[in-house]
């Protein structure tokens, strides 16, 4: 699959398996907590390439990379300041090499500012733009094959980072937003006024991922897609997750249970689908198994 037949699959209405979640599996390989999936990008590569392999094993046809918070303002002022192109580069090589011969595509995965636009924050536009073009730029030379703008919350940065990404590359341009409020984003957008507004904003793809619940995640899927006529993303968390004894998240919803809903994320206007926070290549195979049945069906 290339980039271009990747929106001619989608807008013939070919549901594609994204992967699940690169954090949370990696937590569960071992990264400490508190340290950035992207230090391991450089310092055990091999831990990297093997997410991206379950997650391919498991049915994945798109793999993000590891480079969500690779921005150059997410790095400022850490260790990976001075690293930001060579763990975009390296980041690129470990999903291609994951990918191998198989029709698998790479998205270059890019996280949100995590500062505040002014005037509510000390963000400059300017500042946000230049971050979100240098690190779509290395990512698109690096051979990604669509870049993903993800966790979205605010549409005045996500309208950037989107402008950003076309200013810098022809790929094919995803953007979703996260509803960590349930009905709306942590800056109080709506997913119809996400469906209405980000349309006009020149991305390919729209949609939703992290958020809440299973159930909110859905009610907002069939918002955004009643306002939107571009294909829909949609990678939602294994529901929502308990904090055990030690402090750690776990999340309880099982593979079985994520993939029986498979079907009506579909029905509500999926095209892409996989899952974000607690997703492991188990919930994903599943999901995988139950996208095969569905085009079984349909066919």
């Amino acid at each position: 699959m290339t980039s271009h037949s990747f929106l001619q699959s989608l807008q013939a209405g070919e549901v594609l398996v994204a992967d699940g979640a690169t954090g949370t599996t990696l937590l569960e390989r071992g990264l400490p907590r508190g340290t950035p999936g992207e230090a391991w990008v450089l310092d055990r590569p091999r831990e990297i390439l093997g997410v991206h392999r379950s997650f391919i094993e498991a049915g994945a046809r798109i793999v993000l990379t590891c480079t969500f918070g690779a921005s150059p303002v997410r790095l400022r002022g850490g260790p990976l300041e001075d690293r930001m192109a060579a763990i975009n580069r390296r980041a690129v090589e470990l999903a291609r090499e994951a990918a191998a011969d198989r029709p698998v595509l790479v998205g270059g995965s890019i996280g949100p500012s995590g500062v505040l636009l002014k005037p509510l924050g000390r963000l400059a536009p300017e500042e946000a733009s230049d971050s979100f073009s240098r690190q779509a730029r290395v990512l698109a030379e690096a051979g990604a094959d669509l870049l993903v703008i993800e966790t979205q919350y605010d549409l005045a940065e996500a309208a950037l980072a989107v402008q950003a990404a076309r200013s810098v590359s022809s790929l094919p341009v995803v953007c979703t937003f996260s509803f960590d409020r349930g009905s709306h984003t942590m800056m109080g957008v709506s997913p119809a006024r996400v469906g209405k507004e980000l349309e006009s904003l020149g991305a390919d793809v729209v949609g939703i991922n992290c958020g809440r619940s299973l159930e909110e995640n859905l009610t907002a899927l069939g918002q955004l897609r009643a306002h939107c006529s571009l294909p829909v993303w949609f990678k939602p968390n294994a529901g929502l997750p308990e904090v055990d004894g030690e402090g750690k998240a776990r999340y309880r919803t099982t593979p079985e249970a994520m993939a029986v809903l498979v079907p009506a994320w579909i029905e509500a206007g999926a095209r892409v689908v996989g899952g974000c926070c607690g997703t492991s290549p188990q919930h994903l195979e599943q999901i995988a198994r139950a996208v095969g049945k569905a085009r079984g069906a349909a066919s």
